[in-house]
This record gives C-alpha cells, structure tokens and sequence, in this order.
C-alpha cells in the first residue's frame, strides 16, 4: 500500500508546500507551517453540492427572488446584517474571548424560531445555567454538547432547526482527517462542510470563532472568504457597551454596527447610543470635543477627549485609542505646519469616550479642536459640535449626510455647530447654530 504523501500547509495564508521549511515563501511569515495529510476525497457529505441542484441553467431561469429574512428578535443584530438573518446562508462572528459571543448567541433563544445551539466547549449543565441567567426557557431551543462534525450533521437532519449556532468552529473535528480539532485542516474542511450542508438545505447558520492576539479571526484566511458574513464583536472588558461590527456582508451593508450594553441578564439594546456616550460629559474641562460620526444609517454623538502636556522622557508619546494612530499623526502635523501649534516636547494622548473605534475622516476637526483646547489649557464651548474632515494645507473638508449630523446634534440640546463650508445646501430655519468654516485655522480660533 503506497504511503501518503505529506504536504506543508502554512497556517497565516494557506499556502502548501511539498516539505517544510522554517520560512513561508508565499507570505514570509516564519513557524507557520504545519503538517497535513492529503487524503482522497470521500463520496459523503463533503462531496454534496453547495445548492444540491448540479444543473446547468440560463441566467434568465433562475428563481432570484430574495426568501424573507428570519428575524433574531434583536434589532441592533438585525440591522447588522441588513434586516434579518437570510435561509441559507453562514455567519462568523469572531470577538475576544469573554466579550460576550455565546450570551448573544443565546439570545437568540428568545426568537420565535426552532434553533440547534452546539457547544464544544461546555457542557450542557453550564448551557442550562447561562440559559437561566438570560431568561432563555422556550421548548424550541436545542442544546447539544458534541464536536463530532457527523453527529452534529445527524443531530440537524433529525430535528429539522430554522437555525443552526455552533459554539465554535474551532472544536468541530471531521473523524477522516488525522489532524488535530482546531488544526488549518479540521477548520477548513468542517467550515467548508458545513456551509455545503446549510446551502443544501436552506438552512442558515452561525459559527463563533475565536481570535488571535492581534484581533483577528484564528484559522486560515479562507475561512472568511467563504462564508456569507463576518461579524466582529467588539468591546472593552473594562467598559459595559458592546459593538457589533460588520466585516463583509452579502447581502447588506457593511457600514452598520449594533450597539449593546452588558447587564447581569444579558446584552441590552441601545437605542439612543449619543445620549449614552455623552451622559458622562464633564462641562469646563479642556481637550474635550464632542463630533458626529457616521456609522451606516446611523449618527453618532462622541467625545473626543486629548492631553498634551510636557514630556518627562526622550522620546515623546503618541498614544491613541478608539482612533487610526497614524491619522492622529497627520493631525498633528498639519496642527504643526499649518496652526504653528508645536507639539514635538509634549507627550499626546487622543481617546474616543466609551470605547467605541472610529475610522471616519469627519471627526478629524474635533481630534484637532481637543488637541489644540489641550495644549492651551482652554475649554471648548459645552453646547457645540464639530464636524469636518482636515487636509493636508489646512483646509476643511467637506463630509457625507452633513444634514442627518446637524439633526442628530440639535435633538440632543446643542446650540451650535461647525461644518466644512458648502456642505448644507437647504438651510432652515432651526434651533441650532450653523457655523461654516473653510480653513483650520478658522475653525479653531472661532471654537477658543
């Protein structure tokens, strides 16, 4: 009998190679290559066709009609991903560990629907205890402690669930491959099985897995290319907001987030989230700018929060969260070149109010106006917002659905605003204060 050949397959892209080395030529990321035995592709589940109809048909013949959405009783979660969770489809929602993955999965319970959850990480007793904790009790909710990927198969053949949650990817082993639970194999071939299996039978389901140090999804980076949607489940231990955040979505929008609160009975929904962000706002004290950012559909009132002050080390400090680092460094540049703000002696520190990371451009003039009101000791004026996108000369920019922000900013009590010049073409008569500005500079001797 002629023995398996051995392949290389490295576990940062996915690259195989015929032996090891301790370099990955494809990548060039050292120890990523493990050891993977080929084996010869079976006539079981595996080699089931993705739709279960491996017909050739005309485009014009084919049924496009969108199936309605199953709604998972949670509308942050439902606005994620574009109205509801689509039959047939796969969700990986990825997250620190801790951060509360499994507690909104199992809130899920609480929907109206017949759900499979399977847990290869505890028990049912610890299910049984968590479902008690979040009030989920309904007859429809299926437990099952297993790994075996066979079995879980059976296990929805069997019992026929509107949806399908497995706790998590990385334990599901496929008894065929000799590899390990976890491996670059089992999670690529189980992923791969069952996204076949969901397609064929046109039952959607969801797959949490875990992250690495740096945050992102563990296993190869195929695994996010093949199923339909990826969610990031974001938060700080040490705050009690939670972020759902969509990485790449088929069928909606990747721009919306959902926004939760950890309580003892679970993860809340937060409705008014500005009102929320802003309810700890001290009133006099510099560095602090409120701005309105744009996430998806939805405004959002924040706090930019700065300190400079003066360097007891050699090398002055940049620290940053909540914000691209080097976009508060361009920042301080331009501040540098174009307001003669100087900054190179004084350690900086930019933090957005609770927790939440902001990648959009238009909080830009507010990351400036809390630098500058740090660095000279002076307050920004309490009832005004700021908004605008900084270039390179020192100019303000304009920004996308400028009228959606001014709205937001006046139904929570702001008496003023500023905003790039040009971008409010319908002015009307309001109870806030519209300030337009084209220059930095401009902007901030108006604001101190």
């Amino acid at each position: 009998m002629a023995k398996k050949k051995t392949m290389y397959v490295c576990q940062s892209c996915g690259a195989d190679f015929a032996r090891w080395s301790g370099k990955c030529d494809a990548c060039g990321q050292w120890n990523t290559l493990v050891e993977e035995v080929p084996r010869a592709e079976s006539n079981g589940r595996g080699a089931r066709s993705a739709t279960g109809d491996a017909r050739v048909y005309p485009i014009t013949r084919v049924d496009a009609r969108e199936d309605e959405r199953l709604s998972t009783g949670l509308g942050e979660l439902d606005r994620v991903l574009g109205g509801g969770i689509v039959p047939g489809s796969m969700i990986l929602l990825g997250g620190d560990p801790g951060i509360g993955k499994s507690t909104l999965m199992m809130q899920l319970g609480r929907a109206a629907m017949r759900i499979l959850y399977v847990s290869g990480e505890e028990s049912l007793k610890q299910i049984k205890l968590r479902a008690e904790r979040l009030a989920v009790s309904d007859e429809e909710f299926l437990v099952l402690a297993e790994t075996n990927l066979d079995s879980i198969l059976r296990a929805i053949d069997e019992r026929k669930p509107a949806l399908v949650i497995i706790d998590s990817i990385q334990t599901v082993f496929r008894p065929e491959l000799e590899s390990a639970p976890g491996s670059i194999a089992q999670v690529r071939e189980s992923t791969a099985i069952l996204l076949r299996y969901a397609k064929s039978v046109n039952i959607p389901m969801v797959i949490i897995g875990h992250v690495t140090k740096d945050g992102v999804i563990a296993g190869p980076r195929i695994l996010e290319h093949m199923v339909d949607t990826v969610l990031q489940f974001e938060g700080d231990h040490h705050h009690s907001y939670r972020i759902v955040r969509g990485l790449k979505n088929r069928f909606g929008s990747t721009n919306e987030i959902g926004i939760f609160e950890m309580r003892a009975d679970g993860l809340r929904e937060v409705n008014n989230p500005s009102e929320v962000f802003l309810s700890d706002r001290s009133r006099g004290i510099s560095g602090s700018c409120v701005t309105c950012s744009l996430e998806g559909t939805r405004a959002l009132l924040l706090e930019v929060q700065a300190l400079v002050t003066p360097s007891n080390y050699g090398m002055p400090q940049r620290t940053v969260s909540g914000l691209d680092a080097r976009r508060v460094s361009l920042l301080l540049a331009v501040l540098e070149k174009r307001f003669g703000l100087r900054v190179g002696q004084y350690d900086v520190f930019v933090n957005i109010a609770g927790g939440v990371r902001i990648d959009e451009p238009a909080v830009d003039l507010a990351v400036c106006a809390a630098i500058v009101s740090s660095a000279r000791d002076q307050a920004v004026d309490h009832g005004t917002a700021v908004v605008g996108e900084v270039g390179l000369g020192g100019e303000v920019r304009p920004v996308g659905q400028l009228e959606k922000r001014v709205i937001e900013a006046e139904k929570l009590g702001f008496r003023r605003i500023l905003v790039p010049r040009g971008g409010i073409t319908h002015k009307k008569s309001r109870g806030i204060d519209i300030i337009e500005v084209d220059l930095l500079a401009e902007a901030l001797e108006k604001l101190l």
